[in-house]
């Protein structure tokens, strides 16, 4: 049960027309306003932007061109063109793919004139990471779960390098890598798979409350309800001991709310994610939950009530594909003109949702 308007350009805006820009470094797009487009999901405008500023793109310096192309691979991965997104993928390793990311190509070392003092890779890790993904998008899993540890392979490299072991970013790559590792073969059911790897990151991080869960969550999909028990119990020493953490304090009241829900005590699974709600009223996972706990109890009016009431109160947080696709299968059970209540709301969707929303998810 656990899921995981941008203005048109206009005269007004100067990366509208070239008419306002002097030299040709002038017309690459600024990229504190390509990095605000992106956090704000407007990738349909990054996209625009970034392509009607590509013929400028030779006269930058090399890790800032490639930054401009992984903003495009990553604006085309965002809205599922994903041929598209590997297509552009394959243009940046052509010089050199036998290489890959690993080439001369995207090392600081190779352009003196550029970077006198510097050295190392200049790729992205992102870039990197949607390398990995793009593969199974497009039907073939075994190249992604390939790339992906070959991935893993690098960040841990990284990590055995690193000169400063109290400051190590490629510590938290590793646990970004194995979670999409897990998270894919969870997903096909490979869960020793999954329970080894979560194991391996737990040597490294034991008091780590988020890699306990996930345990635990392995070890119900596989019917081992004492070893979850005692991996939630251990969540809720390590709060316990923190306090005060609301994220925390969250986590294990989800965690309590699954052991309910495991044992059909639907009730007691609603108490634990209302107090969650009412903490953080934006705690979508706990949202969902309640809902479908309150479908399970045969409470449909009172779910659909639930979801409806997250979707005014916190859309940002809200709008989130599982919900939309819950929301629209209780819409289906309640109601025999359905298609219409599900076409107001996917109307609402297409006025406020990111451009990488998923529109389909509501099945009209």
């Amino acid at each position: 049960m656990d899921p995981s308007l941008a203005p048109s350009p206009s005269l007004a805006d100067p990366l509208s027309t070239s008419t306002y820009f002097s030299t040709p470094a002038d017309l690459s797009p600024d990229l504190d306003a390509l990095l605000d487009l992106a956090s704000r999901g407007q990738w349909r405008s990054l996209l625009d932007r970034l392509s009607r500023s590509k013929s400028t793109h030779s006269s930058l310096s090399p890790h800032r061109r490639l930054l401009y192309s992984a903003l495009s691979v990553l604006s085309l991965f965002k809205l599922r063109r994903f041929s598209d997104a590997s297509r552009e993928l394959d243009s940046l390793l052509d010089a050199d793919s036998a290489a890959g990311f690993d080439s001369p190509l995207f090392r600081f070392e190779s352009y003196p004139e550029f970077y006198p003092s510097r050295s190392g890779s200049f790729v992205p890790f992102a870039l990197r990471f949607i390398h990995a993904e793009l593969p199974e998008r497009l039907g073939d899993r075994a190249k992604t779960l390939d790339r992906l540890y070959s991935l893993l392979d690098l960040v841990r490299s990284k990590m055995a390098d690193s000169p400063n072991p109290n400051y190590n970013p490629w510590q938290r790559r590793e646990a970004f890598v194995v979670s999409a590792i897990c998270a894919n073969h969870f997903a096909h059911r490979e869960l020793e798979v999954a329970l080894a790897l979560i194991r391996q990151l737990l040597v490294k991080s034991p008091s780590d409350p988020v890699l306990l869960s996930r345990l635990a969550y392995v070890q119900l999909q596989i019917g081992d309800l004492d070893a979850a028990k005692a991996s939630f119990k251990r969540v809720e020493l390590i709060l316990e001991k923190k306090g005060g953490d609301l994220e925390l304090e969250n986590l294990v009241g989800r965690n309590r709310a699954l052991g309910f829900v495991v044992a059909k005590d639907y009730v007691s699974a609603v108490r634990e994610y209302e107090v969650c709600i009412e903490r953080d009223p934006a705690d979508v996972v706990a949202v969902n939950n309640k809902a479908l706990c309150l479908m399970y109890s045969r409470d449909l009016s009172d779910a659909i009530k639930v979801l409806e009431g997250a979707l005014e109160r916190v859309p940002t947080a809200a709008l989130n594909e599982t919900l939309i696709v819950n929301l629209c299968s209780m819409y289906e059970l309640a109601y025999v003109n359905h298609e219409n209540v599900k076409k107001s709301l996917s109307n609402w969707i297409a006025k406020v949702a990111p451009d990488d929303f998923d529109p389909t998810c509501t099945r009209i």
